[in-house]
């Protein structure tokens, strides 16, 4: 089985988060480098991940505020 990119593996672990209610909607997810210290991760990596789940509606981003986990 191929590795998955870590872009992937995040969007994974974060996208578990909230499906188990560790994150609940309208949470406020860890900054960019919070994000990339905590994995260990570059922040195209961080942005990368944050952005699919956006467009798969699982977070949505308020400019300048930061990143929330979005109602289901």
């Amino acid at each position: 089985m191929p590795v998955k990119p870590k872009w992937e593996q995040l969007a994974d672990h974060i996208r578990e988060q909230i499906e188990s209610g560790k994150l609940r909607p309208g949470d406020k997810l860890p900054s960019t480098m919070q994000l990339k210290d905590q994995h260990g991760v570059s922040t195209t990596v961080v942005r990368q991940a944050i952005l699919v789940l956006q467009t798969q509606g699982w977070v949505q981003g308020v400019h300048g505020l930061g990143v929330f986990v979005a109602e289901r």
